[in-house]
């Protein structure tokens, strides 16, 4: 099931940077900024090395993203979006997913990543299982 409505979409490709939030061993939080695509229902991430936040989701796979989206309600609400998922990991991709996302959060033309013959990394590909916020996609 897609729980992801246009306005959801929109925020998570309009090149806002998002707070991912995985679980370190002992249960704790851990926070990265990151960049987001959508792919079908699954919101992508691309991280170049296994990262503790890529260590994290290989031995828990809950996530949170959150999103700070421009705009306000009616009441004056700053808009934002959280979504809490299911992340899978996958192996390669993650250099093609930068510079697709390159265009969005640097500009047309960029190359990214900026080294010559970067990894193949990991892409997060998050299935969203809850979507709140203050925004379009409240429901």
């Amino acid at each position: 099931m897609d729980l992801l409505n246009d306005g959801a979409r929109a925020a998570l490709t309009a090149g806002h940077l998002a707070h991912l939030v995985t679980l370190d061993p002992d249960g704790s939080p851990q926070v990265s900024i990151v960049w987001t695509a959508v792919e079908g229902a699954e919101i992508l991430t691309a991280h170049l090395f296994a990262s503790k936040k890529v260590r994290n989701c290989q031995r828990d796979p809950r996530v949170a993203i959150s999103v700070e989206t421009g705009g306000r309600n009616e009441m004056g609400l700053d808009h934002y979006l959280v979504v809490h998922g299911t992340a899978q990991i996958q192996e390669g991709g993650a250099p093609e997913l930068l510079q697709r996302m390159a265009e969005v959060y640097l500009g047309p033309g960029v190359t990214f990543p900026p080294m010559p013959d970067p990894p193949p990394g990991f892409v997060l590909r998050t299935t969203p299982t809850r979507v709140l916020g203050v925004g379009p996609w409240e429901g």
